[in-house]
């Protein structure tokens, strides 16, 4: 194990089965002890950013947990939405160990009773993207389908709502359920389509969930995005948005993530989730999803990259 004294390490040899993802306003989390600062390469790249490994002290189980943190759009937000590298960043997660990760993202709210600086923890998703961005580990001569009927995993989500107790803020809420609508971006909607996603009973939108939880889903790790709403989108009128007042709920927001993260960190040392954390309930699901491709029909390039990701899966 590295040490947790002195400059980072630049390799951790311990498994580490979370991951966090931290997105707009939300690049570090210094309330951690960082022990490793890993720079891992894919066969789709380069992750978004170094990859830090964090140490984190339960004192509900008295267990230090280490956790990946990724930063979605680099370490100075240099990225835009259709430029973050996600097959390799949840690539890169994976093959470190992770299996379970808490992904954060800031939303526009598109309902009435989410608030600015209100947390969501939403269960369904609309896909407005346009194919502008790499999406499956499966193609290039090997194909493979997984089901995404549920996009987040239901007991992550589960663990994530008890948590809400940490949250601190007058009329600050964890929302429990929802859906979330993902738009291309790097613009934001129209007036005409952020009244068309609210009429949809949207809850919120965001750019960065699709493709991140597709490729997580086929990386059989458990996914949970939580959303921190900046602002109503601009369905609602009632008051102009500025630049400061998004700032604001920015740096409230990711002061509650860092306290939301730490009560799940909490949950998940527990004993009982330990099944969860390592993401056995997926586990081999994909193994068998390639196999509509006919042995004869499998390019070399597409199993050199599968087996990378899944040793032993596909010959």
């Amino acid at each position: 194990m590295a040490s947790n004294v002195g400059e980072p390490a630049k390799v951790y040899n311990d498994p580490i089965y979370a991951g966090i993802i931290g997105g707009t306003g939300l690049q570090s989390f210094s309330s951690f002890v960082p022990v490793a600062t890993l720079n891992p390469t894919t066969p789709w790249g380069n992750p978004s950013s170094p990859i830090s490994v964090l140490h984190y002290h339960s004192p509900v189980t008295s267990t230090t947990i280490p956790v990946a943190f990724l930063s979605r759009h680099g370490l100075h937000h240099e990225l835009a939405p259709h430029e973050v590298p996600s097959r390799a960043n949840i690539a890169a997660l994976r093959t470190l160990g992770v299996r379970t990760i808490v992904a954060f993202s800031a939303v526009g709210s598109l309902q009435e009773d989410l608030k600015p600086r209100d947390f969501l923890i939403p269960d369904q998703i609309i896909d407005r993207t346009k194919g502008v961005r790499p999406f499956t580990f499966f193609e290039g001569g090997m194909v493979g389908h997984v089901g995404f009927g549920d996009p987040f995993d239901e007991a992550l989500g589960k663990i994530v709502s008890k948590c809400g107790h940490s949250l601190i803020g007058d009329e600050v809420k964890l929302h429990n359920g929802g859906t979330l609508v993902c738009m291309e971006g790097p613009q934001f909607s129209t007036r005409a389509e952020s009244n068309l996603y609210h009429s949809w009973g949207g809850t919120a939108i965001n750019m960065s969930v699709i493709p991140e939880a597709k490729l997580a889903r086929e990386a059989e790790i458990a996914y949970q995005m939580i959303c921190m709403s900046t602002d109503y989108d601009c369905w609602h009128t009632s008051e102009a948005v500025t630049v400061e007042m998004v700032i604001g709920n920015m740096k409230a927001n990711a002061d509650n993530a860092r306290r939301l993260v730490g009560a799940v960190l909490d949950e998940l040392s527990k004993e009982e989730h330990q099944e969860l954390v390592r993401a056995k309930h997926l586990e081999g699901q994909v193994k068998f999803a390639g196999t509509v491709t006919g042995k004869e029909g499998r390019s070399k390039e597409a199993l050199e990259r599968l087996h990378w990701l899944f040793p032993g899966y596909f010959t």
